[in-house]
């Protein structure tokens, strides 16, 4: 049983972990990873997965919302250039990678390897968090920078140099993780402790961790759909139907609710992170980041040729006109009528208050990669379930924006005979569930949409802004921070690498 004043602790831990910058942890030496001196897995799992939230809330959602055109920049702000002119260099997006491993994998690993002194309590379910969350953001990290730190990662003191490892090697190990710990959450002590309300995501509900770790398995898998290996997808796939644990059927989210004094708030500090990233706290006025972010052109008007009802929750209207008006990518703007106040900005759908959930997986992504799935036959069905998880999937993006009424709507919206709306009106499905899929995730998990654009190339016919030499980033650059202190081992790059080091399962 937890006390209250375990409870103010993880708290705390909450507010410092919203507000610290990430920085390297490979040459902390102060701690062994192997007998932590002071903390425990149930006061560590909140803290990162509370880092892991906010990363991919804040950071990996913007960047892909940028890439894969759903925000601009109006004319009075001369923010977000770099989204324009694509000059992505080492110090760019930094805390994607340094967030990863200084205190996301750090805190993570602590997990693992910590045993009970007392030996009188099993953490085998906090440990099987652990590693799915590490196989989350390790597929991230490979698919955004290709070979990273694996093997020789996160061992601190012991190595504050780790070696590179080949990313598909990687892919390819947290694969076979992910496989084995469903068996380990299926075959859990039975005195093994209940993570509980020390578990932000899924409330200790370990039956839901082992569909997440599927459904993070299955979207690898996909992934790796260009590379000529169906005989080992096909084998993997295999293995999560004998495992009997499923696929998400519900939206895997963070929201600390249980602990201290309820959870995502209006207190500073203690914002869902998304929301934190628009809107001040307290007040919820708006914050520089919320006047300076619009629509683009692009998404506005694919949703409006389309009539697609989510357009009122995905953006809100201009305040000017009240019209739902975007702008182009550019850095060089009119004046009159493309400021701030004349455009779209990020609507009520995806804003919908400081304590609301923030999504890690939506449904509708899980549901778009078995669609997918079983279009490339991997999974069973043919084209009539492959229509059914689509459009099952377009529902679920329905439901989670708020639209009123959101089945009937739904059904109204893919019954139509549009090319990449309705299925049988679509003469590339594999084209039809990314657009779909593009539309779900805009606001959230957006980075998938901008690794699906590198893999597929859809949705098809984003623009490329001029100002950008007309080819599209590919990747991260490594940074600076960590060419400086492993040097020996970071693969030799350049800035042309941004657009010509392609990702191993393109």
């Amino acid at each position: 049983m937890k006390t209250k004043n375990i409870k103010k602790s993880v708290m705390l831990m909450f507010a410092l972990a919203l507000v610290s910058v990430g920085c390297s942890d490979f040459v902390d030496v102060n701690d062994n990873p192997n007998n932590p001196p002071i903390s425990t897995p149930s006061l560590t799992l909140p803290v990162a997965q509370q880092d892991f939230t906010a990363l991919n809330a804040r950071t990996l959602t913007y960047l892909g919302n940028e890439l894969v055109v759903n925000w601009a920049t109006p004319s009075n702000w001369s923010a977000n250039q770099i989204y324009a002119r694509y000059n992505f260099t080492s110090g760019d997006f930094t805390n994607i990678f340094e967030t990863s491993y200084a205190d996301i994998f750090k805190n993570l690993t602590y997990i693992e390897n910590y045993t009970d002194p007392s030996g009188a309590v099993d953490y085998t379910n906090y440990q099987a968090i652990s590693t799915i969350i590490k196989g989350f953001q390790y597929q991230i990290l490979v698919d955004l920078y290709g070979d990273v730190p694996y093997t020789e990662a996160n061992l601190r003191g012991d190595n504050t140099t780790p070696a590179y490892d080949d990313a598909e090697t990687i892919y390819k190990a947290v694969i076979d993780e992910l496989t084995e710990v469903v068996n380990t959450i299926n075959n859990a002590p039975v005195n093994a402790e209940d993570p509980a309300d020390q578990d932000i995501i899924n409330q200790g509900h370990m039956d839901e961790w082992a569909a997440f770790a599927n459904s993070i398995k299955l979207r690898m898998l996909v992934r790796l759909s260009n590379t000529g290996q169906d005989s080992y997808i096909a084998g993997q796939i295999a293995s999560i139907n004998a495992n009997g644990a499923g696929y998400i059927t519900e939206s895997i989210t963070a929201n600390p609710t249980s602990i201290g004094d309820g959870g995502y708030s209006s207190d500073e500090f203690k914002q869902n992170p998304f929301w934190d990233y628009f809107r001040e706290p307290v007040t919820g006025a708006e914050a520089n980041r919320g006047d300076y972010t619009v629509a683009s052109e692009t998404a506005i008007d694919f949703l409006t040729n389309n009539d697609d009802p989510r357009l009122e929750r995905l953006y809100a209207p201009a305040e000017n006109t009240g019209e739902f008006k975007g702008v182009e990518q550019s850095t060089s703007l009119p004046g009159t009528g493309f400021t701030s106040k004349d455009l779209a900005k990020v609507g009520p759908g995806l804003l919908k208050g400081p304590n609301q959930d923030q999504i890690i997986m939506s449904l509708a992504e899980a549901l778009f990669v078995q669609a997918e799935a079983t279009v490339r036959g991997y999974l069973p069905g043919g084209d009539a379930a492959a229509q059914e998880l689509y459009e099952s999937a377009i529902e679920a993006s329905f439901a989670q924006l708020g639209v009123e009424a959101a089945e009937i709507e739904a059904q109204s919206y893919y019954g139509q005979t549009i090319e990449n709306v309705g299925w049988s009106a679509s003469s590339n499905k594999i084209e039809a569930i990314i657009t779909q899929k593009w539309v779900a995730l805009n606001g959230t998990s957006s980075i998938e949409s901008w690794i699906d654009l590198t893999r597929t190339g859809y949705p098809a016919d984003l623009p490329i802004p001029a100002e950008s030499g007309g080819t599209r980033p590919v990747r991260l650059l490594y940074p600076d921070t960590e060419v400086a202190r492993n040097s020996a081992n970071v693969p030799t790059q350049g800035v042309t690498d941004v657009f010509t080091n392609d990702p191993f399962w393109r």
